[in-house]
């Protein structure tokens, strides 16, 4: 299939996008205890400015505008994908608490209908599926042909949660890192495109969404003491993160680090990129049935 993701650094948009990506990612890890996939060097998210805007137009009222024009052609690319049927997609919205994947969703999901896009939200495993290989629950849930499916957090929670809470070795983590790049390359070799997002917000930030979940009554759902707790572990999560950035972004599977302070314009930068995914897929409505030409319905 043709490639989703652009290999040429002189367009503008694909100098852009590589400058929010973890680095250029290897075929293969440098040696047997390294994550397949892991590319050389590490990732620092201090290299990336959560508040920044690079794909900002000028101004908010301008970046929205271009948010709804863009879920607007989304919906067209959408309806000749799911006719299509030749792909699959999975996009993936890794963050923090509060980072803003259920506004992603809305913002840049929700024009796209819902008979050919479906969101799956993931909390901890249930008895059954801890019963199973932690990648049980996922590959039960990945989409079928001709649909868009987002995993709002994903998989890689199980080398987030487990890591920083000190309940898995060493050797399991990269034990872990390797089994999900060599899932996602199955998915990639078997038609299914991966496309992985980062929402990655400043600790400040944070910190002024959870205060608003408590000032405001209708947003109390949204808020657990366990946020708190999960908060007080914000440098052991930044590493983590940082861990399987650099170990799991790959030719098949690439992350795109998103600077998340700003909500309006994560949804323009990730519906800018998706854009440019379904774009370079060459999509098409399958040839019509050359026994329906001349026909007229009485």
């Amino acid at each position: 299939m043709p490639s989703p993701f652009p290999k040429s650094s002189r367009s503008k948009a694909t100098q852009l996008w590589s400058k929010w990506q973890p680095g250029t990612p290897s075929a293969e890890g440098d040696n047997q205890d390294s994550p397949r996939g892991k590319r050389k060097g590490g990732v620092s998210l201090k290299d990336f400015d959560a508040g920044a805007k690079p794909y900002s137009l000028g101004d908010k009222a301008q970046d929205k505008a271009a948010v709804e024009a863009l879920a607007t052609e989304l919906d067209t690319l959408q309806d000749v994908f799911y006719a299509d049927k030749r792909y699959k997609l999975l996009v993936v919205l890794q963050g923090t608490d509060t980072s803003g994947k259920d506004g992603t969703l809305r913002g840049v999901f929700g024009r796209m209908s819902a008979l050919g896009v479906h969101a799956v939200g993931w909390k901890a495993p249930s008895e059954a599926e801890r019963a199973r290989d932690y990648l049980w629950r996922i590959h039960q849930q990945v989409p079928q042909a001709g649909d868009i499916t987002v995993f709002n957090r994903s998989h890689y929670e199980d080398v987030l949660v487990p890591v920083v809470n000190g309940w898995i070795t060493p050797e399991q983590h990269r034990q872990r890192l390797a089994h999900i790049n060599d899932f996602e390359r199955m998915l990639s070799e078997t038609g299914t495109v991966v496309l992985k997002f980062m929402l990655h917000i400043s600790v400040e930030e944070q910190r002024q969404r959870l205060q608003e979940r408590l000032d405001d009554p209708a947003k109390h759902w949204k808020f657990s003491l366990g946020d708190i707790e999960v908060r007080k572990q914000w440098d052991d999560y930044q590493r983590a993160y940082e861990a399987l950035l650099g170990a799991t972004h790959t030719p098949w599977a690439p992350w795109t680090i998103v600077p998340a302070d700003s909500k309006t314009h994560r949804n323009l930068m990730i519906a800018t990129v998706l854009r440019e995914v379904l774009q370079n897929l060459g999509l098409r409505y399958p040839p019509g049935d050359p026994a329906l030409a001349g026909l007229k319905v009485k």
